[in-house]
């Protein structure tokens, strides 16, 4: 499934990796939750419980990248780069009356 088909599905959970600093600056998406990528590793087993499609961004794309190439290696199963977050977050309220 591509990214565009599991936000078209609405099952799915958004992980954000930035800093909490960045999403006081920047803004967030609704429903995201928040793991900073240097807690990622602790918070592992947190996400590979969820089960349904992860959805992990960030600023720009980079770091939910690192993020799910360790949670692929750990086992995630059904995982997605999200990307940039503004981007990712125009997509989904861009299509919220088609997804």
């Amino acid at each position: 499934m591509s990214l565009t088909e599991v936000l078209k599905s609405g099952n799915y959970q958004l992980i954000d990796v930035r800093e909490p600093m960045e999403l006081e600056m920047d803004g967030n998406i609704e429903g995201a939750q928040n793991i900073p990528l240097g807690e990622v590793e602790d918070r592992k087993e947190e996400i590979l419980s969820i089960e349904k499609p992860v959805v992990i961004f960030c600023r720009s794309g980079n770091r939910s990248g690192k993020a799910l190439e360790y949670l692929n290696s750990q086992g995630l199963k059904d995982g997605y780069n999200g990307g940039g977050w503004a981007d990712l977050k125009a997509t989904i309220e861009a299509n919220q009356g088609t997804f």
